[in-house]
């Protein structure tokens, strides 16, 4: 069958099961977007290329498949790269495709001209031009397997115009299914015999790749064996917020109290994470302890400090191996492995001492009656979000940009459900409202939540004309206090009575909602807060509350939580 290279491209995404490519179009790969005009395959029209790098980025957390988002050559090309030094720093599957000038402009300095392999290299796992058309199905085939093999990350295809119209008699290719490496069984006797000789082992959980329950499993064999679960820094979706083991997250915003059950473990247990500068708090916690490292990754990527054991395995195939080895029937297995054997002679007062942690840390408070607090101005966060979360039930997705307004949401939102939490690792700020935009679109059975900052909202604002243009659903909570807060914190700490850089001047979000016909809520007092969220709430399309706080308020400091 004879078919242009565009159309082929398009094809070989098909043939991989993807529903749907975020695309800002193009001048320079019109033949794919005229292949996805008689596609299943459903085009997300985004209006700025961040927006769209953040769309494929979240449905791939939330999915386990790569995400996919197009963009044109040179200014379309750099508004992306935010999304695929996050998609590699988050370790989260994406394929950017990218429209280039024609092979014989090249090396001209041509209209939008620029070196794919140059801006790219050096944050993507793989940069890939498809200059021969008969290799254009297998090269979109070996991108999404790159993406999602090993180590997840983004794979960038420059696409050169006059490549992608010329035709091909190529057949149909369908990508390889993504090999998982399987632990063995002296993988997991080894791992069960640390686990029963440690006084205070725990596991940290991290990573994409926590779907199908598998949190689930690991959080109740870790109760029976006596094990607290800690989670990495926006990955904490991975088990849900409820059992004895259950202790909370790590990194940016955590509570002291949590972090100081991490330091005082004697085993380390990371699955799907690694000791980060993050988790570790700046290199500084928790590298005396025994250490095991499970992964996709041979060279254990973004780890610190030593490893005792390492085992090559996903979340999936790892937590499948190991709860089908405790419940195995076979006398040789289970007198090495199994819930027992793994507690050793602890009883729970490891664990259970974490878990009231972490209850009094995520119990609902206003900030107003927090150590130390002093009256402020606007709305109380710890009222408002301690609602929120009545409200969502732990059933909702939260997608996340950067910044102080964030850390409410991390500390008293529960989530109950895998596949519930997009937030940048990485610090990038705008990927709330396209990650909320994408999570309505891929669960639109479930509700959509971005949580963000002024700052951040502006960002990538903009992508709520992609929700009503397409049908997402998506409530977006505008925290506004002015400045763009995590910076003023910095400041106040290394730059006292010294702001510079940090203002901000914003319009009523609530009123900007209504030029797109939409629902939107402005609150400036507490007690008004409620019935606000509960409109929006009600309403069967976008919704957004705008919260106005004080510019002076900071997150309760870390070490304010009492034990």
């Amino acid at each position: 069958m004879s078919r242009s290279a565009g159309h082929l491209i398009v094809n070989t995404l098909e043939n991989a099961g993807i529903e749907r490519v975020y695309a800002v179009p193009g001048e320079s790969y019109l033949d794919v977007l005229d292949g996805l005009y008689d596609s299943s395959i459903e085009t997300i029209v985004c209006r700025q290329e961040g927006g769209a790098g953040f769309m494929a980025l979240s449905e791939s957390r939330l999915t386990g498949s790569p995400g996919i988002a197009m963009v044109t050559r040179g200014p379309g090309a750099a508004n992306a790269m935010i999304s695929v030094h996050t998609s590699y720093q988050d370790a989260t599957a994406l394929v950017l495709f990218v429209g280039l000038v024609p092979i014989a402009d090249r090396a001209r300095e041509s209209f939008q001209e620029f070196s794919l392999p140059e801006w790219f290299s050096s944050t993507a796992k793989k940069v890939i031009i498809v200059d021969d058309e008969h290799r254009a199905g297998d090269l979109t085939a070996d991108a999404l397997r790159i993406a999602a093999s090993g180590r997840p990350g983004p794979v960038v295809v420059g696409l050169p115009e006059d490549v992608l119209v010329r035709m091909t008699e190529a057949p149909d290719t369908r990508p390889a299914p993504i090999a998982e490496p399987q632990p063995s069984a002296a993988d997991l006797e080894l791992l069960t015999t640390r686990i029963g000789n440690a006084a205070k082992p725990a596991f940290v959980l991290g990573g994409d790749g926590w779907h199908e329950g598998h949190g689930r499993a690991l959080l109740d064999l870790a109760a029976s064996a006596g094990v607290p679960v800690f989670c990495d820094w926006r990955a904490y979706d991975a088990v849900p917020h409820t059992g004895p083991a259950w202790a909370g997250w790590l990194g940016y915003g955590r509570a002291e109290a949590v972090a100081a059950g991490y330091g005082d473990a004697d085993l380390l247990v990371f699955i799907g994470a690694t000791r980060s500068d993050v988790a570790s708090d700046g290199y500084t916690r928790g590298f005396d302890a025994e250490t095991v490292v499970v992964g996709l990754h041979p060279e254990a990527t973004q780890h610190a400090g030593r490893i005792d054991q390492q085992i090559l395995a996903s979340p999936r195939s790892f937590v499948t191996a190991l709860t089908s080895a405790t419940h195995s029937t076979s006398a040789s297995t289970s007198a090495a492995i199994d819930a027992a054997t793994m507690r050793g002679v602890r009883d729970d007062a490891w664990m259970e001492s974490r878990s009231a942690v972490q209850s009094q840390v995520a119990a609902h408070r206003p900030d107003a009656e927090v150590a130390g607090a002093v009256p402020r101005t606007g709305v109380d966060l710890g009222v408002a979000f301690g609602i929120l979360d009545d409200r969502l039930g732990g059933q909702a997705v939260l997608t996340y940009g950067a910044g102080n307004a964030t850390i409410w949401s991390h500390r008293f939102i529960r989530h109950l459900k895998p596949a519930s939490l997009v937030g940048a690792r990485n610090g990038a700020m705008g990927l709330a409202v396209p990650g909320a935009v994408a999570a309505s679109l891929v669960f639109p059975e479930r509700r959509a939540v971005a949580v963000c900052g002024d700052g951040d909202f502006l960002m990538n604002g903009q992508e709520l004309a992609t929700a009503f243009a397409h049908g997402a659903k998506p409530l977006v909570i505008v925290v506004d206090n002015g400045v763009y807060g995590t910076i003023v914190q910095h400041q106040v700490n290394h730059y006292p009575g010294r702001p510079s850089g940090t203002r901000m001047v914003n319009p009523d979000f609530a009123t900007w909602m209504s030029a797109f016909d939409g629902h939107g809520e402005r609150v400036e007092k507490t007690e008004d807060f409620e019935a606000a969220l509960d409109r929006a709430l009600a309403t069967d399309g976008p919704a957004l509350v705008h919260v106005l706080i004080d510019s002076d308020l900071m997150p309760p400091a870390a070490d304010e939580i009492a034990v």
